[in-house]
């Protein structure tokens, strides 16, 4: 494997955000801590997945992505017919230049004409407690899981306080599935406590290490 090549470097609101190619891959690095590249879209894609399936494969649904990242979970979900309406909230105009006119258009470009989907700059805590939408699912990938988030105001998003602004943007019935690098028992227990039901983690195995997860849960009806 050859050492990463940096395409483009940023200073934000939030830090700094580094666009990188490895050999033919693309890396994407929050203040220094490696968040996704594009080797191995799996986990991404069973994110939508495992909402949709616990959708029951309803046609018409809606999706909330949180993190526009590589643009693996946004390019699954266009593909997807069943899904009606396609949200993705994303705070770095960087990551979003680099899907619009960037070297990550690979990816996105048709997901980005599809009218079915709306890109949403800004954070996605503030957007979770503040907007009126509603949405059948949200899907989170915003931080390597609920233990290891890339800025601290993102740990407000894994509090009690920060799980009822989710069920709130949920439809009753509606989903929540959570990307993270690890399972976290305590996450679960926080899901449970928020008033949650149908609590489970989806495991994604991996070359080494311990398995990627999806944490799934339902907000009641």
């Amino acid at each position: 494997m050859s050492l990463p090549v940096t395409l483009d470097r940023r200073e934000g609101p939030y830090g700094e955000v580094v666009l990188r190619r490895r050999d033919e891959h693309f890396e994407i690095i929050a203040n220094g801590t490696f968040l996704m590249d594009t080797s191995d879209g799996r986990s991404e894609r069973l994110l939508i997945d495992a909402a949709m399936d616990a959708l029951d494969g309803r046609h018409g649904s809606s999706v909330l992505i949180g993190g526009l990242g590589v643009g693996f979970s946004l390019a699954h979900a266009a593909a997807d017919p069943r899904w009606a309406r396609i949200a993705v909230v994303e705070r770095e105009q960087a990551i979003i230049d680099w899907h619009r006119e960037g070297p990550l258009a690979a990816i996105s470009g048709a997901a980005l004409a599809d009218p079915r989907n709306v890109i949403l700059h800004t954070d996605l805590v503030g957007y979770l407690h503040t907007s009126p939408d509603t949405y059948d699912a949200l899907c989170l990938d915003i931080d390597n899981g609920p233990g290891w988030t890339v800025t601290e105001d993102n740990q407000n998003l894994y509090s009690a306080e920060g799980l009822e602004a989710c069920a709130k943007r949920l439809n009753p019935g509606g989903i929540l599935a959570v990307w993270s690098a690890q399972p976290s028992g305590d996450f679960e227990e926080s899901l449970r406590n928020a008033g949650f039901s149908g609590v489970r983690t989806e495991e994604i195995p991996v070359a080494r290490g311990v398995p990627d997860v999806v944490h799934l849960a339902v907000r009641p009806a």
